[in-house]
């Protein structure tokens, strides 16, 4: 199993390296990186919900460019959609667009903001 379940988390049993092909750029993630799988809702067997929390963390690529809320949730949706759970493709881009985020949302909803900025 890629991951496991200690309480109310999951834990990568190996390293994951993703490939975003909308946006050319890359996400790792550490052995033993931390998620709480989809946020208060039916959790999924994906390692769609740790790129996705990586990416709400950091903020950031592997590149050290900064994302919005609007790409970290396209690539929820696009590694939902690849594993043909179409309809969960566009609950969850919707879903996590609205509300979650965290370091990506603070850098812009669809547009970056200037770093430093509040607008």
């Amino acid at each position: 199993m890629i991951y496991r379940k200690e309480g109310n988390f999951y834990y990568l049993n190996y390293p994951i390296n993703f490939r975003s092909e909308r946006y050319g750029e890359d996400v790792s993630l550490p052995v033993d990186y931390k998620s709480d799988g989809a946020t208060r809702a039916l959790d999924i067997f994906s390692i769609g919900w740790f790129v996705h929390d990586k990416l709400c963390d950091t903020g950031k690529w592997d590149s050290g460019k900064r994302l919005t809320n609007w790409q970290a949730s396209r690539v929820l949706s696009d590694i939902l959609w690849q594993e043909k759970r179409y309809f969960r493709a566009g609950y969850w881009l919707l879903a996590t667009f609205l509300f979650g985020g965290g370091k990506a949302r603070e850098n812009g909803l669809f547009k970056l903001k200037k770093q430093g900025s509040s607008q």
